[in-house]
């Protein structure tokens, strides 16, 4: 069975879990889910379906930059990118909850060369992400998540 056999698989599971997590999160205002030991801090972003329209929330691991909050694409290393990437894409206006505290932010890709001095940022906070980017052929998007 190969890594993606896998991963296809595993994303049934994976969204079942991931919704969990963010309930708890919000139900507990990020006492539970923003820091878990052993583990990256993680964030809730809102989101709009791109085609859908439907109002979804995600658990992520980011990383700060200044103001900005950065999200990885990675979805595993798997070929496509995440849906919650289209959907930010086509709804970059979105708030997300960091700990207790929630914010507006506007989504965008960062450019080449912030993609360049932002990359060891997100490695040091998840150092999965290299292998991630070796299992893939695309090149993983970094989101910047700019206060608005």
């Amino acid at each position: 069975m190969s890594y993606l056999d896998l991963a296809d698989r595993s994303w049934p599971v994976l969204r079942r879990l991931m919704g969990g997590h963010a309930a708890i999160y919000r139900a507990t205002n990020g006492l539970i889910g923003h820091r878990v030991p052993g583990f990256a801090p993680m964030l809730l972003v809102d989101h709009v379906g791109a085609k859908s329209g439907t109002r979804r929330t995600s658990p992520l691991v980011y990383a700060t930059d200044g103001e900005n909050v950065i999200l990885v694409a990675s979805k595993g290393g798997y070929p496509k990118n995440p849906a919650w990437f289209h959907n930010l894409m086509a709804n970059p206006d979105t708030t997300v909850q960091i700990g207790s505290r929630r914010r507006q932010v506007h989504a965008r890709v960062a450019d080449p060369e912030e993609r360049k001095r932002l990359w060891p940022k997100v490695v040091e906070v998840y150092g999965g992400y290299e292998d991630y980017q070796r299992r893939t052929e695309r090149e993983i998007p970094l989101v910047i998540l700019e206060p608005r």
